[in-house]
């Protein structure tokens, strides 16, 4: 799946939620997740873990054949991430109809919520779910293994400009180069 670059709307941006930040890298905009929570109100941003010089946004799963930890590129829309566990075949191949046991790595509680992904083609009715320091701005990523939605919710922002947002996608295959060595 070849993933395109969209620029951040500007109407988005006079309103940034806290938890995000503005960065103008190479020639384009980005998003960038500088803080997430639990519900419990535990960071999930891991500042020994970077992708991309960022910290990256840490969570525990359970799988199959057991536990770890997984890593998310903290640029918005990017789908890098580095795990502490080697992924069975078995499970590579079922991801199409795995979900993901998410919990946060400090405290245990579960990161999924009941939401139906809004991806055509994509049947999950779970999501995990970030919350933004304050209000009550979050963050949903489908729960189903290898599906891309993502969305965020950010209260007084337009619908078409949070679809907007939500639409953001970076770092298809081989275009990250220009982030190596940074």
């Amino acid at each position: 799946m070849k993933l395109i670059h969209r620029k951040v709307p500007q109407a988005f941006l006079e309103v940034l939620p806290e938890g995000l930040k503005f960065l103008h890298k190479h020639g384009k905009d980005y998003l960038v997740v500088e803080q997430l929570l639990c519900a419990n109100g535990h960071s999930l941003m891991s500042p020994s873990v970077r992708i991309h010089d960022e910290p990256s946004i840490r969570i525990a799963v359970t799988r199959p054949s057991g536990s770890g930890q997984i890593f998310i590129d903290a640029f918005w829309g990017s789908h890098a991430k580095l795990y502490d566990f080697i992924p069975q075949p078995a499970e590579a191949e079922s991801y199409g109809s795995s979900f993901a046991q998410a919990t946060c790595p400090e405290c245990g509680v579960s990161l999924l919520a009941d939401r139906t992904c809004n991806r055509i083609g994509c049947d999950a009715v779970k999501s995990i779910v970030f919350h933004l320091p304050g209000k009550d701005d979050v963050i949903y990523v489908c729960a189903r293994l290898g599906c891309p939605d993502h969305s965020i919710v950010v209260g007084g922002v337009p619908q078409a400009v949070i679809r907007e947002v939500s639409e953001i996608t970076y770092f298809g295959h081989g275009e990250d180069d220009q982030f190596r060595g940074i």
